[in-house]
């Protein structure tokens, strides 16, 4: 793996967020710089709301390369960008920016990262049935780009907060002239809606480190031929993947996603191709590294 060293022509990526001090992006990202023998490197900023326009701006002055979202700002930061790719302002969030001659470009790659996951398993989405749980900023993501790709789709929320759901599902049907349904997350309507299912998404936080023994449903309820895919990456197998995997479904880890959403920004940073198995045994070792 080649060193990198900085000098006065170095191409600076990095992330934006708030909190940001978790963030797995650096090692993943400056590793990838590193074995492909890229002049560039990536690092994280803690940008507060109150500084988010100042951020934007700062990444046009200072003629940085490209640059990650994420909470608070991938809402927000849209109206300072100068272009929106389709997929981001369908999805109402973007995630990655590029800066091509001060020209910003906002992209969601936490979409076509969960996409390309997926199908990098051989699991194609158009004409699945996919029940997914949960209608928060991820739900969002995933379910605009399943529906995109000709899956349908029905989305279980926890009753306290069925009006994200039915709007998430309402906008989806209007956008692609399909029939999407909203429902409350519970155990009779994941009989109902999981007997003819294809594809299982977790899009919930529920099992995520510490609560690592929770899940957010029975696990009597999987079978061998579901995929279960479980966007939550830490731990790196949730007690969703284990039980899934107990049946003999198969099963896609939040891992991938984290990874290959990663793998995407980089390669529109730097029109290269990424070297994914690098990025994702540093992920994993990374997040080993919190497990220990």
């Amino acid at each position: 793996m080649t060193d990198i060293k900085i000098t006065g022509e170095t191409k600076i990526c990095g992330i934006i967020g708030d909190p940001i001090e978790h963030t797995m992006s650096p090692v993943m990202q400056n590793a990838a710089f590193r074995e492909m023998g890229l002049d560039f490197v990536y690092t994280a900023f803690k940008v507060k709301p109150d500084d988010l326009v100042k951020a934007i701006n700062g990444i046009r002055a200072l003629n940085i390369r490209g640059m990650n979202v994420t909470i608070p700002h991938k809402v927000t930061v849209m109206p300072f960008l100068d272009k929106l790719d389709p997929l981001a302002e369908k999805i109402g969030a973007v995630n990655t920016i590029t800066n091509e001659n001060g020209i910003l470009t906002g992209y969601n790659t936490d979409a076509s990262g969960f996409l390309q996951a997926l199908t990098d398993k051989g699991i194609q989405p158009e004409g699945k049935n996919v029940v997914i749980l949960g209608a928060g900023g991820a739900s969002r993501a995933i379910s605009l780009i399943l529906a995109d790709s000709g899956a349908h789709l029905t989305i279980l929320n926890r009753v306290q907060e069925m009006d994200w759901a039915e709007e998430l599902a309402g906008r989806i049907s209007q956008l692609f002239n399909t029939e999407v349904n909203a429902l409350e997350l519970n155990r009779e309507n994941l009989i109902n809606v999981l007997g003819n299912a294809d594809i299982l998404v977790n899009a919930t936080s529920v099992g995520m480190t510490p609560d690592v023994d929770k899940m957010p449903l029975d696990a009597d309820l999987l079978r061998a031929n579901l995929t279960v895919y479980d966007i939550v990456y830490n731990p790196i197998k949730t007690k969703l993947v284990r039980e899934a995997e107990t049946v003999g479904a198969r099963t896609v880890s939040g891992v991938e996603m984290l990874v290959w959403q990663g793998v995407l920004a980089f390669e529109k940073w730097t029109g290269v191709k990424a070297p994914v198995e690098l990025m994702r045994s540093e992920t994993i070792r990374l997040l080993k590294e919190h497990e220990d």
